[in-house]
């Protein structure tokens, strides 16, 4: 029989204080602050999902975009067309990874600071796109009064009931982003990150691998975008524009692009942070900045490189 270790014991342990939290929260807190949770929850998506993209090397800027066609889609089909959200939901976080399959062949013959560029273009067309036509898309108005989720006859809309099924969604692709990159499937990603010229010689196909972690990446950003736009029942082109995008970029920075857990980290501390911040939103995005200047000079890795950089100053001063 196989013997607990001491670090699964104290895994198993962090994981039920956390839910320990997560459960007893909204019985502590105001309906405003679980608005802000289930925001936090639904940005932990969008940045999990930011990062598998990168994966293979790529940063794409349209991501946030990706999100927006989530919403959108699943927002028009219920409202104007009356389909039930749980079924608008999937296709419209289907209908941002088909878009994604369709914008991969002309951005990845493009590569790194070219990629980016082409990335930010095609995501600022579509989202001007929905500025741009009015009778369908609702302008700089965006679409309100979408529908709220209802299960069984009970209104998802009230915070308390959104902030356990957000809770459920967001833990489910935490998991299933989680199990594909420690795959074998997510090694051959990263291997296409530090060398796709090697892959390439042994008969796999780099493009592919990356045509297939963006539309992954893209589908889950849908997810993301449908839990906002069914939960805040209104969105408009600002909800997905290039400042949230750079959000989302400073999050996944500042926590550490080379773990699973670090962008997590960083949408958490900075959403925190941004809670102190709200009285001085002025300058919210020169505090952004400096962190960010910070975390790239002192903390390559980011957040998570902490207890290996305190360990290195201990042993330097043993």
């Amino acid at each position: 029989m196989k013997k607990f270790s001491l670090r699964s014991s104290s895994t198993l342990v962090t994981i039920a204080l956390i839910v320990m939290a997560v459960g007893f929260t909204p019985l502590l807190v105001s309906a405003f602050k679980l608005d802000i949770f289930i925001a936090l929850f639904i940005n932990i998506i969008l940045v999990a999902s930011f990062r598998f993209v990168a994966l293979t090397g790529e940063m794409s800027f349209a991501h946030v975009v990706m999100m927006g066609v989530g919403a959108y889609t699943s927002s028009l089909l219920s409202k104007n067309f009356g389909f039930s959200p749980w079924l608008t939901m999937p296709i419209g976080a289907a209908t941002a990874a088909l878009i994604a399959y369709a914008l991969s062949f002309p951005l990845f013959r493009m590569k790194g600071f070219y990629f980016v560029i082409g990335s930010f273009a095609t995501g600022e067309v579509i989202r001007l796109s929905w500025q741009g036509f009015r009778p369908i898309f609702g302008g700089s108005r965006g679409v309100t009064v979408i529908p709220t989720l209802n299960l069984l006859g009970i209104d998802l809309s009230d915070p308390v009931l959104f902030y356990y099924f957000a809770f459920v969604i967001m833990v489910a692709c935490l998991f299933i982003l989680y199990r594909i990159e420690h795959s074998r499937y997510g090694m051959t990603l990263e291997g296409v990150h530090w060398n796709d010229l090697l892959l390439s010689s042994v008969g796999v196909n780099p493009r592919r691998f990356r045509t297939e972690a963006f539309v992954v990446g893209c589908f889950f950003a849908g997810v993301a975008g449908t839990l906002h736009a069914h939960y805040f029942s209104a969105i408009n082109p600002r909800d997905f524009s290039m400042s949230i995008m750079l959000t989302v970029l400073v999050w996944a920075l500042v926590g550490g692009m080379r773990t699973y857990k670090g962008p997590i980290i960083g949408v958490v501390v900075l959403s925190v942070a941004d809670l102190y911040l709200r009285d001085f939103e002025q300058y919210r995005p020169a505090a952004y900045g400096l962190v960010l200047i910070l975390t790239t000079i002192f903390l390559r890795d980011g957040l998570t490189s902490l207890p290996e950089r305190f360990r290195e100053l201990r042993r330097r001063a043993a």
